[in-house]
């Protein structure tokens, strides 16, 4: 008996272990530095890219996919949500 309820302590602290890293990940792709960061990425390589080419106005150029990648961003929230409503009523 006193092996059971060690076993089942020892499952429930891996339970609440792996609850914080899945809040941990979830904060993380939700988070305004993620989409900076990857805002700042997108527009980094796309300079570079611009550059390698021989593009005019890369500097200015460089913003169209940042600001492609904060829009698409921005919207997929809304896109899952209306997504997880309708897989829900299917389900039904």
């Amino acid at each position: 008996m006193e092996e059971r309820i060690v076993k089942i302590e020892q499952e429930l602290h891996a339970i609440a272990e792996r609850n914080v890293r899945v809040e941990a990940d979830k904060a993380w792709e939700t988070s305004f530095f993620r989409k900076f960061v990857l805002s700042v990425t997108t527009y980094i390589v796309a300079l570079l890219l611009l550059y390698v080419i021989g593009a005019t106005h890369i500097f200015l150029s460089a913003f169209v996919p940042a600001i492609g990648f904060i829009l698409s961003v921005q919207t997929l929230p809304a896109v899952k949500r209306r997504w997880v409503v309708t897989f829900l009523k299917k389900k039904k």
